[in-house]
């Protein structure tokens, strides 16, 4: 399992779905299985720039988690976000359920990703929506990291910030050292 993390409009989604295509691995996409599965009250909360809570997320996650072929391969995108998703999908490796391979993070500034996200169109991409996502990830995401290296784990760090081509030979350029 390859743990794809990077504040909003950082590449997730695309350099996981090119990742996931040149080694046929599964992309689960955080961001898509929310959109496709929260109530309507989540969904209003996430308008407003709001994270699902960590065990919202995580229940959506296992599902996501179990509906997918045992034998295939994962990239996640965009999960976990917090210390306690983390917690979680480290006790699942434990357990055998997977292995996490890579931890990669997707560097970018607000400013570098900010008007990517505004193009994208979408309804919940309003200007104080994405400022109140980024501050939940600046704010979840520090102990994350820090979690991450009290354990041991190694988190490889990309600079997304370049174009589609050169990032996605970085991610290729680290998942075939292993």
């Amino acid at each position: 399992m390859i743990l794809l993390m990077g504040i909003q409009g950082s590449g997730k989604g695309t350099q996981g779905s090119l990742l996931a295509e040149a080694y046929n691995l599964k992309l689960l996409s955080m961001g898509d299985i929310i959109r496709a599965h929260v109530t309507d009250e989540q969904r209003q909360r996430m308008l407003a720039g709001q994270l699902l809570t960590d065990e919202e997320a995580t229940d959506l996650m296992d599902k996501a988690l179990q509906e997918q072929e045992a034998s295939q391969d994962t990239i996640l995108d965009g999960y976990p976000r917090t210390v306690s998703q983390a917690q979680w999908l480290f006790e699942q490796a434990a357990s055998g359920r997977f292995s996490v391979d890579h931890v990669i993070h997707l560097t970018a500034r607000r400013e570098a990703v900010k008007a990517r996200l505004l193009s994208r169109g979408r309804a919940d991409d309003t200007e104080l929506a994405i400022e109140k996502r980024f501050d939940e990830y600046e704010r979840a995401t520090q102990p994350l990291f820090d979690w991450f290296a009290e354990q041991g784990i190694v988190v490889s760090s990309i600079d997304a910030e370049r174009s589609v081509k050169a990032v996605n030979a970085d991610l290729v350029k680290l998942v075939n050292q292993t």
